[in-house]
Protein backbone atom coordinates (compact mmCIF):
# COMPACT_ATOMS: atom_id res chain seq x y z
CA UNK A 1 0.00 0.00 0.00
CA UNK A 2 1.22 3.71 -1.33
CA UNK A 3 0.61 7.35 -0.58
CA UNK A 4 0.36 8.48 -3.65
CA UNK A 5 0.59 12.03 -5.32
CA UNK A 6 -0.15 12.66 -8.88
CA UNK A 7 1.46 15.56 -10.58
CA UNK A 8 -0.54 15.71 -13.91
CA UNK A 9 -2.28 18.40 -15.46
CA UNK A 10 -4.56 16.61 -18.11
CA UNK A 11 -7.49 15.23 -16.13
CA UNK A 12 -8.29 12.28 -18.08
CA UNK A 13 -4.85 11.24 -17.62
CA UNK A 14 -4.55 11.55 -14.01
CA UNK A 15 -7.62 9.45 -13.52
CA UNK A 16 -6.68 6.80 -15.73
CA UNK A 17 -3.43 7.11 -13.62
CA UNK A 18 -5.53 6.91 -10.54
CA UNK A 19 -7.72 4.16 -11.35
CA UNK A 20 -5.16 1.84 -12.66
CA UNK A 21 -3.33 2.40 -8.94
CA UNK A 22 -6.26 1.39 -7.13
CA UNK A 23 -7.32 -1.37 -9.34
CA UNK A 24 -3.69 -2.53 -8.83
CA UNK A 25 -3.72 -2.48 -5.09
CA UNK A 26 -7.41 -0.98 -3.05
CA UNK A 27 -5.48 -0.16 -0.62
CA UNK A 28 -3.90 2.42 -2.51
CA UNK A 29 -4.43 6.09 -1.08
CA UNK A 30 -4.33 8.86 -3.85
CA UNK A 31 -3.70 11.89 -1.89
CA UNK A 32 -4.01 14.73 -4.56
CA UNK A 33 -3.98 15.16 -8.42
CA UNK A 34 -2.07 18.56 -8.71
CA UNK A 35 -1.65 19.91 -12.14
CA UNK A 36 1.13 22.84 -12.07
CA UNK A 37 4.30 23.58 -10.64
CA UNK A 38 3.27 25.78 -8.25
CA UNK A 39 0.54 23.95 -6.87
CA UNK A 40 3.04 21.00 -6.31
CA UNK A 41 5.74 23.00 -4.72
CA UNK A 42 2.64 24.44 -1.98
CA UNK A 43 1.76 20.83 -1.02
CA UNK A 44 4.97 19.54 -0.82
CA UNK A 45 6.12 22.29 1.44
CA UNK A 46 3.64 20.74 4.03
CA UNK A 47 2.22 16.90 3.08
CA UNK A 48 4.73 13.62 2.64
CA UNK A 49 3.84 11.00 0.14
CA UNK A 50 5.31 7.45 -0.27
CA UNK A 51 5.15 7.79 -4.02
CA UNK A 52 4.86 10.39 -6.47
CA UNK A 53 3.50 9.98 -10.29
CA UNK A 54 5.31 13.18 -12.06
CA UNK A 55 4.03 14.12 -15.53
CA UNK A 56 7.43 16.06 -17.27
CA UNK A 57 5.23 19.12 -18.89
CA UNK A 58 2.69 20.95 -16.94
CA UNK A 59 0.75 23.44 -17.27
CA UNK A 60 2.70 25.81 -16.27
CA UNK A 61 6.23 24.93 -16.91
CA UNK A 62 8.82 21.88 -16.67
CA UNK A 63 7.62 19.88 -13.47
CA UNK A 64 12.12 19.99 -13.01
CA UNK A 65 11.29 23.43 -11.79
CA UNK A 66 9.69 21.92 -8.90
CA UNK A 67 13.17 20.88 -7.66
CA UNK A 68 14.24 24.42 -7.82
CA UNK A 69 11.66 25.54 -5.29
CA UNK A 70 11.49 22.25 -2.39
CA UNK A 71 13.81 19.48 -1.67
CA UNK A 72 11.95 16.16 -2.70
CA UNK A 73 13.26 13.03 -1.21
CA UNK A 74 10.33 10.62 -2.49
CA UNK A 75 10.96 8.37 -5.30
CA UNK A 76 9.20 9.36 -8.30
CA UNK A 77 7.95 7.33 -11.23
CA UNK A 78 8.20 10.48 -14.45
CA UNK A 79 5.73 9.86 -17.25
CA UNK A 80 5.46 11.91 -20.48
CA UNK A 81 4.87 11.37 -23.70
CA UNK A 82 8.35 12.09 -24.64
CA UNK A 83 11.47 10.15 -24.52
CA UNK A 84 13.74 13.77 -24.64
CA UNK A 85 13.24 14.19 -20.90
CA UNK A 86 14.72 10.78 -19.64
CA UNK A 87 18.32 11.90 -18.95
CA UNK A 88 17.01 14.72 -17.35
CA UNK A 89 14.60 12.93 -15.17
CA UNK A 90 17.49 10.35 -13.75
CA UNK A 91 19.31 13.34 -12.43
CA UNK A 92 16.41 13.41 -9.68
CA UNK A 93 14.43 10.40 -7.50
CA UNK A 94 13.69 8.72 -10.34
CA UNK A 95 13.21 4.79 -10.19
CA UNK A 96 11.27 4.83 -13.94
CA UNK A 97 10.29 6.91 -16.62
CA UNK A 98 6.91 6.00 -18.73
CA UNK A 99 6.27 6.92 -21.82
CA UNK A 100 2.54 7.26 -21.90
CA UNK A 101 0.15 6.05 -22.54
CA UNK A 102 1.23 3.82 -19.63
CA UNK A 103 0.01 0.80 -18.63
CA UNK A 104 -0.77 -1.43 -15.60
CA UNK A 105 1.74 -3.83 -16.07
CA UNK A 106 4.49 -0.95 -16.33
CA UNK A 107 3.31 0.80 -13.27
CA UNK A 108 2.86 -3.02 -11.71
CA UNK A 109 6.35 -4.22 -12.40
CA UNK A 110 7.22 -0.82 -10.76
CA UNK A 111 5.30 -0.79 -7.58
CA UNK A 112 6.81 -4.26 -7.28
CA UNK A 113 10.76 -3.14 -8.17
CA UNK A 114 9.87 -0.47 -5.30
CA UNK A 115 8.32 -3.26 -3.09
CA UNK A 116 11.54 -5.54 -3.32
CA UNK A 117 13.82 -2.54 -2.49
CA UNK A 118 11.96 -1.92 1.09
CA UNK A 119 11.88 -5.23 1.62
CA UNK A 120 15.60 -6.25 1.00
CA UNK A 121 16.84 -3.14 2.91
CA UNK A 122 14.37 -3.34 5.57
CA UNK A 123 14.13 0.51 5.25
CA UNK A 124 11.69 3.34 4.23
CA UNK A 125 12.72 3.46 0.79
CA UNK A 126 12.87 7.45 1.35
CA UNK A 127 15.11 6.98 3.75
CA UNK A 128 17.13 4.44 1.66
CA UNK A 129 17.42 6.91 -1.15
CA UNK A 130 18.30 9.58 0.81
CA UNK A 131 21.12 7.47 2.47
CA UNK A 132 22.37 6.41 -0.82
CA UNK A 133 23.28 10.18 -1.99
CA UNK A 134 25.09 11.15 1.41
CA UNK A 135 27.11 7.81 1.48
CA UNK A 136 30.47 8.64 0.55
CA UNK A 137 29.68 12.01 -1.01
CA UNK A 138 33.14 13.70 -3.15
CA UNK A 139 32.34 17.14 -2.86
CA UNK A 140 34.02 19.25 -5.95
CA UNK A 141 37.09 21.02 -4.81
CA UNK A 142 37.63 23.24 -7.55
CA UNK A 143 36.70 24.11 -11.33
CA UNK A 144 38.82 24.22 -14.70
CA UNK A 145 37.43 27.22 -16.45
CA UNK A 146 38.52 27.91 -19.98
CA UNK A 147 37.83 31.22 -21.90
CA UNK A 148 39.50 32.46 -24.93
CA UNK A 149 42.78 30.57 -25.03
CA UNK A 150 43.50 30.22 -21.03
CA UNK A 151 42.95 27.68 -18.65
CA UNK A 152 42.48 28.82 -15.38
CA UNK A 153 41.44 26.75 -12.05
CA UNK A 154 39.47 28.02 -9.00
CA UNK A 155 39.34 26.32 -6.09
CA UNK A 156 35.59 25.76 -4.74
CA UNK A 157 36.33 27.62 -1.12
CA UNK A 158 37.13 30.94 -3.11
CA UNK A 159 33.89 31.51 -5.15
CA UNK A 160 31.31 33.50 -3.22
CA UNK A 161 28.20 32.59 -5.34
CA UNK A 162 26.87 31.28 -8.32
CA UNK A 163 24.25 32.42 -10.86
CA UNK A 164 22.24 32.78 -13.67
CA UNK A 165 22.56 35.59 -16.21
CA UNK A 166 20.57 35.60 -19.69
CA UNK A 167 20.46 31.97 -19.50
CA UNK A 168 23.77 31.35 -18.75
CA UNK A 169 26.16 30.09 -15.40
CA UNK A 170 28.64 32.09 -14.18
CA UNK A 171 30.30 32.25 -10.57
CA UNK A 172 31.98 34.92 -8.85
CA UNK A 173 34.96 34.38 -6.52
CA UNK A 174 35.74 36.80 -3.01
CA UNK A 175 38.80 38.67 -5.37
CA UNK A 176 35.94 40.19 -7.87
CA UNK A 177 36.61 37.57 -10.57
CA UNK A 178 33.61 36.37 -12.93
CA UNK A 179 33.65 33.22 -14.91
CA UNK A 180 31.62 31.22 -16.84
CA UNK A 181 30.35 27.56 -16.32
CA UNK A 182 28.86 24.83 -18.77
CA UNK A 183 26.69 23.27 -15.82
CA UNK A 184 23.34 24.22 -14.13
CA UNK A 185 22.67 24.99 -11.38
CA UNK A 186 20.78 21.63 -10.33
CA UNK A 187 24.33 19.97 -11.43
CA UNK A 188 25.72 22.30 -9.31
CA UNK A 189 23.75 21.65 -6.19
CA UNK A 190 24.96 17.85 -5.92
CA UNK A 191 28.48 18.88 -6.61
CA UNK A 192 28.84 21.34 -3.52
CA UNK A 193 29.15 20.79 -0.09
CA UNK A 194 25.40 21.85 1.13
CA UNK A 195 27.58 22.83 4.85
CA UNK A 196 29.15 25.77 2.82
CA UNK A 197 26.72 26.47 -0.05
CA UNK A 198 22.65 26.58 -0.19
CA UNK A 199 20.75 27.50 -3.35
CA UNK A 200 18.74 29.90 -1.88
CA UNK A 201 16.43 30.97 -5.43
CA UNK A 202 16.11 29.77 -8.95
CA UNK A 203 19.11 32.15 -10.00
CA UNK A 204 21.60 31.98 -7.19
CA UNK A 205 23.29 29.61 -4.72
CA UNK A 206 25.74 30.94 -2.52
CA UNK A 207 28.34 30.48 -0.14
CA UNK A 208 28.10 30.94 3.14
CA UNK A 209 31.00 33.25 4.06
CA UNK A 210 29.56 35.41 1.17
CA UNK A 211 26.89 37.00 3.26
CA UNK A 212 27.19 40.77 4.06
CA UNK A 213 24.06 41.46 6.05
CA UNK A 214 20.20 40.04 5.87
CA UNK A 215 17.24 41.74 6.32
CA UNK A 216 13.34 40.81 6.78
CA UNK A 217 11.78 40.77 3.55
CA UNK A 218 7.88 40.57 2.19
CA UNK A 219 5.75 37.46 2.61
CA UNK A 220 8.10 35.88 5.10
CA UNK A 221 10.98 36.06 2.93
CA UNK A 222 14.72 36.72 3.43
CA UNK A 223 16.79 39.58 1.20
CA UNK A 224 20.64 38.96 1.46
CA UNK A 225 23.60 41.04 0.28
CA UNK A 226 26.22 39.80 -1.24
CA UNK A 227 29.94 40.65 -1.12
CA UNK A 228 30.38 41.44 -4.48
CA UNK A 229 26.97 42.85 -5.61
CA UNK A 230 24.89 46.10 -4.71
CA UNK A 231 22.73 46.24 -2.32
CA UNK A 232 19.58 47.17 -4.61
CA UNK A 233 19.81 44.35 -6.42
CA UNK A 234 17.08 41.97 -5.62
CA UNK A 235 17.82 39.01 -7.25
CA UNK A 236 19.27 37.89 -4.05
CA UNK A 237 15.84 37.12 -1.99
CA UNK A 238 15.87 33.98 -0.46
CA UNK A 239 12.52 32.21 -2.05
CA UNK A 240 9.56 31.70 0.41
CA UNK A 241 9.49 27.77 -0.37
CA UNK A 242 13.13 28.24 0.58
CA UNK A 243 13.51 30.58 3.81
CA UNK A 244 12.39 27.90 6.36
CA UNK A 245 15.54 25.44 4.98
CA UNK A 246 17.76 28.46 4.54
CA UNK A 247 17.27 29.62 8.12
CA UNK A 248 17.99 25.76 9.46
CA UNK A 249 21.48 26.38 6.76
CA UNK A 250 22.20 29.05 8.59
CA UNK A 251 21.94 27.53 12.41
CA UNK A 252 23.57 24.57 11.31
Amino acid sequence: MYKILIVEDENSSAQFLSDILINIDPENIILGILPSIKETVKWLEGNKADLIFMDVELSDGLCFNIFEETKITTPIIFTTAYNKFAIKAFEFNSIAYLLKPVSKENIEYYLAKLDSLRSFYNVDIVNFLTSLKQEDTKYRKRFLIQYADKLVTVETDDIAFFYILDNNVFFKTFNGECYPLELSLNNLEAMLNPEKFFRINRKYIINCNAIRSMKSWSRNRVKIHLVGLPDETDDTIVSMYNTSAFKKWLNS
